[in-house]
């Protein structure tokens, strides 16, 4: 598990691809002390597990599923991307829960600036809107993002220049791609709803109680 918190950021240094995937090796300082063999580790927002290592890099796989759902396949020497170990259990918890199971991929339709910091938007791809609500948590490229407006599927986060600076945002221009994984609790709320409305539809009208719950989750969403 990680917390969207990006530690810094890495360079593509070799990227091998064969029958069976793509193996990249990534330049690194800070995260690459102290890794080992199976290790998780976020690659801008997809986690992969460490193979080989040394003192300033590391070595992933990707296989060809993570390839096709992602955008690292693209990437090229030189590179960069955004690095974060998966968390401590005795770690301070400073984003959100972050799986590294990326859902799709976004694009940048906007980045503007604005004094010191900066506005960025988002489009989303179909259907993953309904996941996003105002000041709700989102990951964008394995960075915790706070919501501040959504407009339909384009979404607008407010960026610090911290994070503009130790991250990969600061490289990013209007049509790139960036990873986006939505909060898996609202994942688990629309399973429960599911699930509830399922078992509503079968048991007829003894199920009342549970329809007035979904009606109650569904008008919450809406607001």
């Amino acid at each position: 598990m990680f917390t969207g918190i990006v530690e810094e950021t890495g360079e593509i240094r070799q990227r091998t691809r064969d029958d069976e995937g793509l193996r990249l090796r990534i330049a690194a300082d800070e995260v690459a002390e102290g890794l080992g063999h199976g290790q998780s580790i976020s690659v801008s927002g997809v986690c992969l597990t460490v193979e080989q290592y040394g003192p300033d890099w590391f070595e992933v796989f990707l296989a060809d599923e993570t390839v096709s759902r992602t955008y690292l396949g693209d990437l090229a020497e030189g590179d960069v991307v955004n690095l974060e170990r998966a968390m401590a259990a005795e770690g301070r918890f400073d984003g959100h829960v972050v799986q590294g199971h990326v859902d799709a991929v976004a694009t940048v339709s906007a980045v503007d600036s604005i004094g010191e910091d900066w506005s960025f938007e988002f489009d989303l791809p179909e259907g993953y809107d309904r996941y996003v609500v105002e000041k709700g948590s989102i990951t964008l490229d394995g960075i915790s993002l706070t919501v501040a407006e959504r407009d339909g599927a384009r979404v607008t986060v407010a960026i610090i220049p911290t994070t503009y600076e130790l991250t990969t945002l600061s490289a990013k221009e209007p049509g790139d791609p960036v990873h986006l994984e939505v909060d898996v609790l609202a994942k688990y709320v629309e399973r429960m709803l599911e699930a509830e409305t399922d078992g509503d539809e079968s048991e007829g009208d003894d199920g009342a109680d549970g329809n007035s719950m979904a009606s109650v989750a569904e008008s919450f969403v809406d607001r």
